[in-house]
């Protein structure tokens, strides 16, 4: 099921259980997770990309192990707000993705993830080799983290009432 708001994603998810979040390039696809509580979202891996049905099956598999909740996909929007053809191919993937799981899929305006990322992993010394090595699912996680921050401040706005 894919759900094109954090309001429907919240719903469709179970009350505790890590999420996922991907950040998906034309070479690789950035992997991070978050705690079971949903608070905080660490990068784990960056698969290289061979064809959907690898990528997927290997991406899932990381899931299982992981007891993972629900999926959340960076939606590499342009800088004015509008969807090319990184979004169409990110949805493209997501609709994919419904074919082979039944978690719950949204996804997450990732607008300067990566210059984030990047910045962050610059202001930590990581070496440039580095830092190529680990950019993807650093993004992934400031991807994640993003909608992690979202679903707390719904859920605290729900409190308050």
């Amino acid at each position: 099921m894919i759900c094109e708001t954090a309001e429907d994603f919240a719903a469709a998810l179970p009350d505790f259980g890590a999420l996922m979040g991907l950040d998906l390039g034309d070479k690789t696809i950035g992997l991070a997770v978050s705690d079971t509580f949903r608070s905080s979202a660490s990068p784990l891996l960056t698969i290289r990309r061979k064809k959907f049905t690898p990528d997927a099956t290997e991406m899932l598999a990381r899931a299982s192990e992981r007891n993972i909740a629900g999926l959340v996909l960076g939606l590499p929007r342009n800088m004015d707000g509008s969807e090319g053809a990184r979004c169409q191919s990110t949805r493209a993937f997501a609709r994919s993705l419904t074919r082979l799981t039944d978690l719950p899929i949204t996804y997450w305006d990732e607008r300067l993830s990566t210059v984030a990322a990047e910045r962050a992993l610059i202001e930590a010394d990581t070496s440039r080799k580095r830092r190529a090595e680990v950019i993807d699912h650093v993004a992934a996680s400031y991807i994640l983290q993003g909608l992690l921050d979202r679903l707390s401040h719904m859920k605290g706005a729900r409190d308050d009432r």
